[in-house]
């Protein structure tokens, strides 16, 4: 039996793209998984994460990874229908992942309050007969959805070092993130728009985008 875990990496980043990542393993290898310490990753340290990368990927039968960038998320943010924004977004492309790997079980960690709608929309996205369950926490309760995590942070983290090459240190990417919300100042003040790796419709980057400009129109 295949067995698949799905998890993301960077949705609540201002800068960058939001990483999902699935893995599929068989289910006698899901114990062999546990051994190796998998974690969320957000209790492991970036050495470790990387150290586990390779170890996960010899584990598992097939892994696929998406990486959506920031003008499909804002357009999703955009949406005027109320359930078709950022959660249904994710839930599409975990789908996709999903269908990709092609597992008879799938767990996912669920992005939406209400986690059995969450997998209802992954199921409506479906063409196969996989059964899927949506939980919170996903990636501290199934070791395969922590695998996945790790996986998708890796990915993501290797996706900022190259944005980083680009457009120069933006620090985390966080809007809680001092050299962040610098980095778009500074770029507004530079470029007088954003690049195309921040999310335009995060507050963040509204209000900063308010802040720089708003004052040099009130001198006219």
């Amino acid at each position: 039996m295949l067995i698949a875990g799905v998890d993301e990496a960077g949705r609540g980043c201002v800068i960058g793209p939001l990483v999902i990542a699935g893995v599929a393993v068989k289910s006698e290898k899901l114990m062999l998984l546990a051994e190796l310490g998998v974690k969320d990753s957000k209790l492991l340290s970036a050495k470790k994460r990387e150290a586990l990368y390779p170890e996960i990927i010899k584990l598992t039968f097939n892994h696929h990874v998406i990486k959506v960038l920031p003008d499909i998320i804002d357009k999703a943010v955009l949406n005027p229908k109320r359930l078709y924004k950022l959660n249904r977004l994710e839930a599409k492309t975990m789908a996709e992942v999903i269908q990709k790997l092609n597992p008879q079980e799938a767990y996912v960690d669920a992005a939406d309050v209400i986690q059995d709608r969450f997998g209802d929309h992954i199921q409506e996205c479906l063409t196969k007969k996989i059964t899927v369950i949506a939980k919170h926490k996903a990636d501290r309760i199934y070791p395969v959805v922590s695998a996945a995590s790790i996986v998708a942070k890796v990915e993501r983290d290797q996706e900022i070092d190259k944005l980083k090459k680009e457009f120069g240190d933006f620090g985390s990417g966080y809007a809680s993130d001092k050299k962040t919300v610098e980095f778009l100042k500074s770029v507004l003040n530079r470029e007088h728009d954003y690049p195309s790796c921040v999310r335009k419709s995060w507050e963040t980057a509204k209000r900063t985008k308010k802040e720089v400009f708003m004052p040099q129109k009130e001198l006219f």
